[in-house]
């Protein structure tokens, strides 16, 4: 287990090294309220420790909210940091196309605004930060292709409606697997990137398709729920690729339960949030978007990954 001084201090020279720093100029005075959909989830719980690590590090006050997955909580959230006047505001979405107008209104007041992990429809904002989910999907298809020897029936976990992590993970493992033929997507269900809801959905899946040979969930939560529904199977009749790297995830791919996951870096998309948050408030010109790159995690390379 990693002790806190040392994910600093790691974040703090990776960041360094890809030449992204907010400098030596003071941070005193910047007040970041950010907004994380849940907390209930490993992924986001190690985005906020990136965050909170960055703030740490910059000697900025940063203050967390969860919304509970709920986009009203969320967008009232928003509110109350604008109402506050904070520095900079930093929101993981609920939902992409819900959270406009509480965007927009912090804009109309010089709040610069940074959106993590998933978009923002309808409203500008300072800097997207996401992982590369539509090449990540392709990576999850070409991978479970790969597991399958190119042939088989395979069903899709999708992840919560109108975010768009579920859509472009969506999207990216549909252009992926159209290239093997000998493999039919024979369902897709909603399990709203929750460990319970996707092994639930893979019983019913089980039931209705007991020839499914591969399962691509669009995070590890669900996936995690999917092998628990397969039992024994997991891993080894059925094929179960995740997507996000947890340190659950990555532990259940060491021991072969899934196949595999496509690996995003939370803590440095959190790092990264909070440097354009601080960047942005000074009037910096940052980057409109920034894709984190992916990896494809698999039982031979898996020792790779941090497993805090």
């Amino acid at each position: 287990m990693r002790t806190f001084a040392t994910l600093i201090a790691g974040l703090a020279f990776g960041l360094a090294a890809c030449g992204s720093s907010v400098g030596s100029e003071p941070s005193e005075g910047v007040n970041i309220g950010m907004s994380v959909s849940t907390q209930n989830n490993p992924y986001f719980l190690q985005f906020r420790d990136g965050a909170e690590a960055a703030a740490q590090n910059f000697g900025v006050k940063l203050t967390v909210t969860d919304a509970h997955n709920d986009a009203s909580q969320q967008a009232s959230q928003i509110r109350g940091f604008t109402n506050r006047h904070m520095t900079a505001i930093i929101i993981n979405p609920v939902n992409s196309d819900g959270i406009g107008p509480a965007v927009k209104a912090a804009g109309q007041l010089g709040i610069p605004v940074i959106s993590a992990d998933r978009t923002v429809s309808g409203a500008e904002v300072a800097q997207t930060l996401t992982s590369d989910n539509l090449a990540g999907g392709k990576l999850g298809a070409q991978e479970l292709a790969k597991q399958l020897g190119g042939k088989g029936e395979v069903v899709v976990l999708q992840g919560t409606a109108g975010t768009s992590a579920s859509r472009e993970r969506s999207q990216g493992f549909t252009a992926g697997i159209a290239a093997y033929p000998h493999i039919k997507v024979v369902a897709k269900q909603r399990a709203d990137f929750h460990r319970v809801k996707g092994q639930q959905a893979m019983t019913s899946l089980i039931q209705r398709h007991p020839g499914i040979t591969g399962v691509f969930a669009e995070n590890d939560e669900m996936a995690l729920g999917a092998a628990q529904a397969l039992g024994p199977k997991a891993g080894h009749q059925v094929k179960v690729v995740g997507f996000d790297g947890t340190p659950e995830g990555i532990k259940a791919v060491r021991a072969g339960t899934l196949s595999a996951t496509v690996a995003q870096q939370p803590r440095l998309l959190g790092w990264q949030a909070v440097d354009g948050a601080i960047k942005a408030a000074r009037g910096q010109i940052i980057a409109k978007s920034v894709a984190i790159p992916v990896k494809v995690a698999t039982k031979e390379n898996a020792r790779e990954f941090w497993t805090f």
